[in-house]
């Protein structure tokens, strides 16, 4: 069976800027695919153009089987995108506005209203559904994107950052309907994202991109056990950054950390931690505090880049010393 996505060597240029950079993308049947990365790492860009939107500068992709450039008009009928930046009329209702669509896609009015029922009960807007779009929150215009990009049953799915700027209880509402389509009904989805847990919580598979290149791609338990020792970070007073990092590394490699922080891969563990203290107590170090977390896709990223992800979600500091 062909691929639902498959692009080598895809290019996309505007002017002097290389936004993409020669990627190779292939996504299974039936796959939740994550693409993550930090705002203006290529991921948005490339969507557009797995989706027809742009014209690659050099390279290829084809979609449900189809070329992107030549057969464009095949690949916008099998396929369902919901944008972050999508426009929706704020003076149409949302039933209105997924008649409209089914319309666009040829639907019998009778399936249409069926379908769009269904739709608008599954991601929770029936209540909703006879009002102007303008009253909606952000979260449940959002689940309307989403109704919308699956009124025509698409054999793929592009989600590009569904849920920035969405509540944490949206954020679950959404990635709990996007586990049911890929449950229930096998939808093939491309998911973008800035979000580490949303990644690690929904594909199966993620490809990290940065500076319009991937820089490590497979699945998530894979790429964090490449990692090796788990991450201690430690926050200490300024003055005694030099000091601490001089004791840290004779203890693990270091890794990339935030401003004031300092971080490193721990070699032996958890077993290690009494000795840390007391070596950065010996050395004078005031230490403000200390974590201690299992290898994240945030620690792949770092590995991977030198850097942080920017804005990336830190996990819960299961170890703390001092106040």
């Amino acid at each position: 069976m062909t691929e639902p996505i498959l692009a080598e060597g895809l290019v996309r240029k505007f002017g002097d800027l290389v936004a993409v950079d020669g990627i190779d993308l292939c996504v299974a049947q039936g796959e939740v695919f994550g693409f993550l990365g930090p705002n203006g790492a290529g991921k948005s860009t490339t969507v557009r153009m797995l989706t027809t939107l742009l014209s690659p500068s050099a390279g290829t992709a084809r979609v449900a089987g189809y070329d992107v450039v030549t057969q464009a008009a095949e690949v916008r009928r099998v396929i369902g995108v919901a944008l972050q930046d999508a426009a929706i009329d704020p003076i149409m209702t949302g039933r209105e506005l997924l008649k409209l669509q089914a319309v666009l896609h040829g639907i019998p009015r009778r399936i249409s209203r069926e379908r769009g029922d269904e739709l608008l009960s599954r991601v929770g807007l029936s209540a909703a559904a006879d009002r102007r779009v303008g009253t909606y929150s952000g979260g449940m215009r959002r689940r309307l994107d989403l109704a919308l990009a699956l009124i025509h049953e698409p054999r793929v799915l592009f989600l590009d950052e569904p849920t920035t700027g969405l509540d944490p209880t949206s954020r679950m509402a959404l990635w709990e309907e996007v586990r049911r389509l890929n449950g229930e009904f096998g939808t093939t989805v491309l998911l973008t994202t800035q979000y580490l847990e949303e990644a690690d919580q929904l594909a199966g598979r993620i490809a990290i991109i940065d500076g319009g290149r991937i820089v490590r791609q497979g699945e998530p338990e894979a790429l964090k056990d490449a990692v090796g020792s788990p991450t201690l970070r430690v926050d200490v007073d300024p003055d005694h950054l030099t000091r601490a990092a001089e004791v840290l590394q004779k203890f693990g490699e270091i890794r990339p950390a935030r401003s004031g922080r300092l971080a490193i891969g721990l070699e032996g563990g958890a077993a290690r931690l009494a000795e840390v203290v007391r070596a950065l107590d010996a050395a004078g170090v005031v230490l403000n505090h200390m974590e201690l977390d299992a290898p994240s896709l945030d620690d792949v990223f770092a590995e991977a880049t030198g850097r942080r992800l920017e804005g990336a979600e830190e996990p819960p500091a299961p170890v703390e010393v001092g106040g």
